[in-house]
């Protein structure tokens, strides 16, 4: 018995133990993504799928093996498929990361930072002024922040209009008489590119029963694209701003004014 568990030691090797972390690490993020949404309903049901298909195979039963074994071939095409979304999402917390330690890594190596954000100060006031008056107004409104424009996507699913940041343009847009009011504003480099934009919504089933479609909407432009949101609710006026698909809730006008200056 010594010598049995010394040989399996002995064949252990260091490559072995970080095979084994890295593994770890990748199932911890997937887990972290899926968590709490339909996905993880779904990834039960393959486990079980899988499970099944082993026991008729290892029972010998031809024609359920054979049937399973046919879903099975084809399983990794049929993954890619239904969790295409997570596995985007995935993607690009990966990139998102590596993003935001380079872009530190080059602030803080020319001493910069602090001069980018008194340069968007005045955008970001426009912006601040903007949601508040709405606020009071009990106007919704969904604001969208995109580091980058995809024209494909968000000129499809909206009206064009690439027009400089303005306080009026965006209390006009999402004026309630406004055939725009629906729907998202994209803002890229402080200017709208896009109002009225349809928007994935999030399938977290840990979200409150009183999130209406504009912060569903948020949260779930934020768990695929590299944006922030800011969301005014048209029922109590309250402010939300939304990163990563997280939500930060009944901000004020200072919060939220500090809360873009450190993301945009």
């Amino acid at each position: 018995m010594d010598g049995i568990s010394f040989n399996i030691l002995d064949g252990f090797r260091l490559l072995d133990i970080i095979d084994i972390l890295l593994v770890a690490v990748i199932i911890y993020y997937v887990y972290s993504l899926i968590k709490g949404t339909i996905a993880v309903n779904i990834l039960l049901g393959v486990g079980l799928f899988y499970g099944i298909y082993l026991v008729v195979k290892q029972l010998e039963m031809r024609l359920l093996t054979e049937i399973f074994g046919g879903f099975i071939s084809v399983g990794s095409i049929a993954l890619i498929v239904v969790f295409q979304q997570e596995i985007r999402r995935f993607l690009l917390h990966i990139g998102k990361n590596i993003s935001l330690r380079r872009k530190k890594f080059f602030l803080s190596f020319i001493g910069n930072k602090r001069t980018a954000n008194e340069d968007h100060s005045e955008q970001i006031r426009i912006i601040v002024d903007a949601c508040r008056s709405m606020s009071k107004a009990r106007t919704g409104a969904l604001l969208v922040f995109s580091r980058h424009f995809d024209e494909e996507y968000y000129q499809s699913s909206g009206e064009y209009i690439d027009a400089p940041l303005s306080k009026r343009l965006l209390e006009s847009i999402f004026f309630k008489n406004s055939p725009l009011h629906d729907g998202a504003v994209v803002i890229v480099d402080f200017r709208v590119m896009t109002a009225s934009c349809v928007l994935p919504l999030s399938d977290s089933e840990d979200l409150p029963p009183q999130f209406g479609l504009r912060h569903r909407a948020a949260i779930g432009v934020t768990e695929v694209s590299e944006s922030v949101a800011v969301i005014v609710s048209e029922e109590t006026g309250e402010i939300s701003f939304a990163k990563d698909g997280n939500i930060n809730m009944n901000l004020s006008a200072e919060e939220l004014e500090q809360l873009l200056k450190d993301e945009l």
